[in-house]
């Protein structure tokens, strides 16, 4: 029987896995997890979790479970895993695929401050609260806010779904343990509730937390936008149904 192997931990992996269990039921699926997540959603199917050990491992694993196909579809920021991927799946002679959700973008009314890096986003901040003190909503999960810690003129409201590690979190911090979707009028009232100036946002794509974007533009507030790394060489799908077609060309 043919395998797959889907690294996912994101909602467009549960999609594919869904999909691909009824465009192709002749196809035994398994969706890999980092692991970092408590109690993350999952679709019905064999899952593993936890890393594989870099190239050489994956390299190992798809040869020794005999997979297929590979397709990554992590989250647009897991630079480090999708480069691991295409470098295990050419090893091991194995079709890899990149399943990332579009990016999202600026629309006329948005005021957008690109940046890319975190680093680089808070160097953005430095400028933006030279002038006067600013509450800044950090939305960009939890294990990059290290450059932030620094900037004594703001002070930062940060929502994830896991907390962060201690020390991690600046002085004062305010933080929200919270999972989307978030919608655009839940997204106003708690950027009014909470007097926020600025949004660091990755540029996630999708809809779970896009309200905080279209929430920022309707009340005119500017958005710190963290660019996302490139992808590595290889086939690239925007949507389930391309990855679909994509895997429907291999099989």
């Amino acid at each position: 029987m043919a395998r797959l192997l889907v690294l996912g931990g994101t909602e467009i992996a549960n999609r594919f896995v869904a999909a691909v269990r009824e465009a192709h039921p002749e196809l035994e699926v398994i969706l890999s997890l980092a692991g970092r997540t408590r109690d993350p959603r999952l679709p019905d199917c064999e899952t593993r979790s936890g890393g594989f050990g870099g190239v050489e491992g994956l390299s190992a694993y798809l040869k020794a479970e005999g997979i297929t196909a590979l397709v990554d579809a992590t989250h647009p920021y897991a630079a480090q895993i999708s480069a691991n991927a295409a470098a295990a799946a050419k090893a091991a002679s194995a079709p890899c695929l990149h399943l990332v959700r579009p990016e999202w973008v600026a629309g006329p009314d948005d005021v957008w401050h690109v940046a890319e890096s975190n680093e680089a986003a808070a160097r953005h901040l430095e400028v933006l609260s030279a002038a006067e003190p600013r509450k800044v909503f950090l939305s960009i999960g939890r294990q990059e806010l290290a450059p932030y810690k620094a900037l004594g003129n703001c002070s930062f409201v940060v929502r994830s779904v896991e907390p962060p590690e201690e020390g991690d979190l600046s002085s004062g911090a305010e933080l929200i343990l919270a999972r989307g979707p978030f919608s655009e009028a839940d997204e106003i009232a708690f950027l009014k509730d909470r007097r926020i100036d600025l949004i660091v946002s990755k540029n996630s794509g999708g809809t779970a937390t896009y309200g905080k974007i279209a929430a920022a533009r309707a009340l005119g507030l500017p958005v710190v936008m963290v660019e996302r790394p490139a992808l590595p060489g290889g086939d690239v799908a925007g949507t389930v149904e391309t990855a679909i077609s994509w895997l429907s060309g291999i099989s």
